[in-house]
């Protein structure tokens, strides 16, 4: 297929991504609402954390969905896997928009809000490594760290329209932007539908069972645990600019919600270009050298740009901090996606990448809201969350320069020789 007739495609792809973000980003914008209505209890602060616990706790089964969803995806095929991703994502989200407030249903109300939550946080644990698979295998050559780099974009036209919903629809609370994003779920059902299979995984004369599958990640595990640690900073970074913005702009810099439903929404769109920007840029000039780069910086400055925001709370300060953390997330993250996969075996790819990231979702990005309000609540450092961001970037600076770019049918005896799958030659910095 040419560059026109492989846009669709995309777009078609990535559409129920953007979807599973856009639900992420409304449970974390009103998270204090939502804490509210589901969680009362003797203190705001109290309401707030049960209400982030459970924003996190979605993260918590992602993990498991990489290995149950992407042993799926692996044996049975990128089209078939992402319909059953978007289905489970689908019911998830209507059960929450849908759910009576704990004042109706007393204790149910809050179990059931954690039921929904954890549906979709099984669903995510391969939205993200199925998209960006699919979109690699049908790469052109020498361009899969830009055509990997809309799997983030389209979740970054998600988080614009979050933020375009709740400064729309900012009078009638979070269950009316929750409901409009069910309401597009039967489109997206009609382009996801229509996905053909790609060439690559066609052409794969093995595709291992589930059982196979586990094992071979058991044996990677090492690899495994490089590609969570990798992957640590691009969640923190990303929770931090997106869902915890309008917590932590409201409880501790006490800024007016609309103004930073507009920061959010500039964050959106930057994030939005820097993503294929700089996976283009890893196409031509490599990953490693990227990811260097970024981790450093962020170690660097994330601290002291946080401390400058403290310092004296406003919009235009609020705004500045945002772009830059957003540069340094999409000029990493679009450099992190394609080397990710470069980096697992071929044959468990989709599930490998994905358990690799769900883990670092899971237990550091997921929870970054709730970590940084308890940091800061028994810290008193308002700045405290820069200090974690840089943490994070130390882990990936350490996975860079601990992992290696694996070759196409390394570990996988039973593949096509390079150059007959129909996809690439071999992976690296150099791609074909």
């Amino acid at each position: 297929m040419n560059h026109e007739s492989k846009a669709w495609p995309v777009v078609r792809v990535a559409s129920g991504n953007m979807f599973e973000m856009y639900d992420f980003m409304i449970f974390g914008y009103y998270a204090t609402a939502i804490g509210r209505a589901f969680f009362p209890s003797g203190s705001d602060f109290a309401s707030l954390m049960k209400s982030l616990m459970t924003f996190g706790a979605g993260y918590l089964m992602r993990p498991l969905g990489a290995i149950v969803l992407g042993a799926y995806i692996d044996q049975h095929g990128r089209r078939k896997g992402l319909l059953l991703t978007l289905t489970l994502m689908a019911f998830g989200t209507l059960s929450i928009a849908a759910m009576p407030t704990y004042e109706t249903i007393g204790w149910l109300a809050p179990a059931l809000v954690l039921l929904g939550r954890l549906v979709q946080g099984f669903s995510a644990g391969v939205e993200l490594g199925g998209v960006s698979v699919y979109l690699a295998e049908i790469a052109t050559p020498g361009r899969k760290g830009f055509y990997s780099a809309f799997q983030s974009a389209s979740q970054q036209i998600a988080v614009m329209l979050a933020a375009i919903v709740g400064i729309t629809l900012a009078g009638y609370g979070w269950r009316a932007p929750m409901l409009v994003g069910c309401i597009i779920i039967p489109f997206l059902f009609l382009l996801r539908r229509s996905l053909n299979e790609t060439p690559e995984f066609l052409a794969r004369r093995h595709r291992p069972g589930a059982s196979e599958i586990f094992k071979t990640l058991v044996v990677h595990a090492h690899t495994v645990v490089l590609g969570m640690m990798l992957s640590m900073m691009t969640t923190v970074c990303f929770y931090l600019i997106t869902a915890y913005t309008p917590t932590f702009a409201g409880t501790e810099l006490h800024l007016q919600s609309s103004s930073v439903q507009w920061v959010i929404l500039c964050v959106g769109a930057s994030n939005f270009l820097w993503l294929p920007i700089m996976g283009a840029a890893s196409d031509r000039w490599g990953r490693k050298p990227i990811l260097f780069a970024f981790t450093a910086l962020t170690i660097l400055t994330a601290y002291p740009a946080l401390a400058w925001l403290v310092s004296a709370p406003s919009v235009s300060r609020l705004l500045a901090v945002e772009l830059w953390f957003s540069f340094m997330f999409g000029s990493y993250n679009g450099a992190l996606i394609p080397y990710l996969m470069e980096i697992m075996p071929a044959k468990v790819r989709t599930s490998g990448f994905s358990v690799a990231f769900s883990l670092a979702a899971g237990i550091f990005g997921g929870f970054t809201p709730a970590l940084c309000t308890y940091l800061i609540k028994v810290t008193g450092n308002r700045a405290i969350p820069g200090l974690w961001l840089s943490v994070a970037a130390a882990f990936g600076c350490i996975a860079t320069a601990l992992s290696h770019i694996k070759g196409e049918n390394e570990d996988e005896p039973n593949a096509l020789p390079a150059g007959e799958s129909g996809g690439a030659v071999r992976f690296g910095a150099k791609s074909v």
